[in-house]
Parts: C-alpha cells; sequence; structure tokens
C-alpha cells in the first residue's frame, strides 16, 4: 500500500472535511493528495492536463463517462484525459479513517517527448507507433509502478534543489511503465482480433487459456517460431514484462477471483493457479498486491460481512 510520511502528514492542512487538497507543482506535473474524512456521495473533480489517480487508503465509488460505476481501492489507479470529469461517491470514509487518493497531473509535452523517445528507441514489432494510452483506463499498480509513486510522493514533497530533475527522470520511467501497461491491456481476451498482425497474439491466446498449466519460454518461443532469445527480448519490449513476469500477472489475477470464496483453501488456489509451491505463489501475490493471500482471502470476507 502506499504511504504517506509523517513529514506529509504534518505539514498538510486540513481545511475542509471533503476533498481537502495538498498540492505541489513542478515543471511538467502537479501532485495533489485528497483526502476525505466523511461520508459524502456525488463529489466532481476535473483537471486541465491528463492525470493519474492512484487510491492510497480507503475507497471510492468512481462514476466516469463510458464507465459503469467501479470500486476505487488501494492499490489501483486511473489515467484520465485532460478535462474529463469524475463524479466520486465516499460511502467508507471517517474522520479516523479517512479516504486518501493521490492525482497526478502531467504535462502533454512531457508525455509526447517520452513518446517521440519511445518511438525512437523502442520501435514495436509490429511497426505501430506508440500513441496515448485508452483513457479512462483503469489497472492494478505493478511493483514497478508503485515503488515509482511512492518516490514521487518523497520528492514532491522533499526540499531539495535538484528535485525537478530527479522529478522529471522519474516521469519519464513511469510514462513509459504506464504505457506498457496499457499495450498489455490491449492483449485483452476481447480485443486480441486488432492485434492478428503480431506474432505475440496466439502465444498471449495460449497462456491465457493455459494458465493453470506448466509453461515454458521454449514452448511458447516455438509456438511464436522464434529463438528463445528473440522471443524474450521481443515479448518485454512489445509488453514491457518479460513472459515470466506476464504469465505471474495472469495467475495473480486467477488466484484474486478464486480467493473470493472463503471455502477455497490457499493449497487449492495456487495449484489451480499453475503454481508449484506455496512459498513461491505467496512471494509474487505479496509483490503484486502488497498482502499475503490469506490476509487478502480474510479482508474480502471481512469487506463483504460489512457491507
Amino acid at each position: 500500500m502506499i504511504q504517506l510520511s509523517d513529514e506529509f502528514l504534518k505539514q498538510r492542512r486540513l481545511e475542509t472535511l471533503v476533498e481537502n487538497q495538498t498540492s505541489f507543482t513542478m515543471n511538467n506535473a502537479a501532485m495533489h493528495v485528497f483526502e476525505t474524512h466523511e461520508q459524502a456521495s456525488s463529489v466532481l473533480l476535473q483537471f486541465e492536463q491528463p492525470v493519474l489517480a492512484s487510491m492510497i487508503q480507503g475507497k471510492k465509488i468512481m462514476h466516469l463517462r463510458d464507465y459503469e460505476r467501479f470500486d476505487f481501492l488501494p492499490g489501483e489507479s486511473l489515467v484520465l484525459p485532460a478535462n474529463e470529469r469524475m463524479c466520486i461517491d465516499f460511502p467508507e470514509a471517517m474522520s479516523k479513517n479517512p479516504t486518501r487518493c493521490l492525482a497526478m497531473a502531467i504535462s502533454e509535452g512531457k508525455i509526447n517527448k517520452v513518446l517521440q523517445f519511445m518511438n525512437e528507441n523502442m520501435p514495436k514489432d509490429n511497426k505501430e507507433e506508440w500513441g496515448l494510452m485508452d483513457y479512462n483506463f483503469h489497472f492494478v499498480n505493478d511493483r514497478g509502478i508503485f515503488q515509482i509513486i511512492q518516490r514521487l510522493l518523497f520528492l514532491f514533497s522533499e526540499d531539495h534543489p535538484s528535485k525537478d530533475y530527479f522529478v522529471d527522470n522519474m516521469l519519464r520511467e513511469l510514462i513509459i511503465r504506464i504505457l506498457q501497461t496499457n499495450e498489455r491491456k490491449i492483449y485483452s481476451n476481447a480485443t486480441l482480433s486488432l492485434k492478428k498482425e503480431s506474432r505475440l497474439t496466439e502465444v498471449i491466446r495460449y497462456i491465457r487459456n493455459n494458465v493453470h498449466k506448466p509453461l515454458s519460454i521454449d514452448e511458447l518461443s516455438k509456438m511464436a517460431c522464434m529463438s528463445p532469445s528473440h522471443f524474450y527480448r521481443l515479448f518485454k519490449t512489445e509488453l514491457g514484462v518479460s513472459p515470466v513476469e506476464f504469465i505471474n500477472n495472469e495467475r495473480i489475477k486467477l488466484a484474486v477471483g478464486l480467493l473470493q470464496d472463503p471455502n477455497r483453501s490457499i493449497k487449492g488456489v495456487y495449484l489451480d493457479c499453475g503454481f508449484e509451491s506455496r512459498s513461491y505463489f505467496n512471494r509474487v501475490f505479496k509483490n503484486r498486491q502488497h498482502i499475503a493471500p490469506k490476509e487478502y482471502q480474510d479482508k474480502i470476507q471481512k469487506a463483504k460481512f460489512l457491507d
């Protein structure tokens, strides 16, 4: 879970109980931390630049254009275009347990520079250019994105003469990781037909259909008609993660769904997701969800009970 430092909490001023805002502005981005200390509904929020919103604590219910309402929870992020209006409910916010969310507005000029860098240095195999991500893009933070957001929280609130330079470098990495995460989303079951020209399409489909089985790089590279080294390099360029990381991400997504059932044992879940040992499953799950599987299962059941 993203943490706010004690120093940050001491600096900020609480002026309103709903979406109290603490802001820091840099050359290419502005970071806002919003805190809500009482239940509220239909709160409107809008930014003039593209924004990355990440939940820190508590729960929001989001209402967005072209989206059904959905829960927005810690460990999740959302990418929105400039001037996109959010309508937000806070069903659980309390003074002793406030809802906290980070919103980082990033200049379109900075995003365009990163896109140019990616097209010149990280070209896709299918000759398509990197472009702006799908907006209203809702995703679970991977470990890399989580660590960058945590670092940016520190940098924005730090009093350092070179912090503009530090932040600028971190923003480039963050934008690249988000664009690659969005590329992984494009390879979803619903949109695989859009990527038929890519040699990775059938491999992605095979992984998703057989995630519960043993999967090897040799097997997958033969399916793509490539050498293992070429397959690994191409996969990581297009999707931003290695084949093993992608397989584990798919397995953890399946595990998250299975753990919603209180009657499922942890052993049954990890075996059904293709993991061979509980210790490895625990380590991968915690790296991606920032909580142990059993703790996650118990937390889900507690939330259902409270509802």
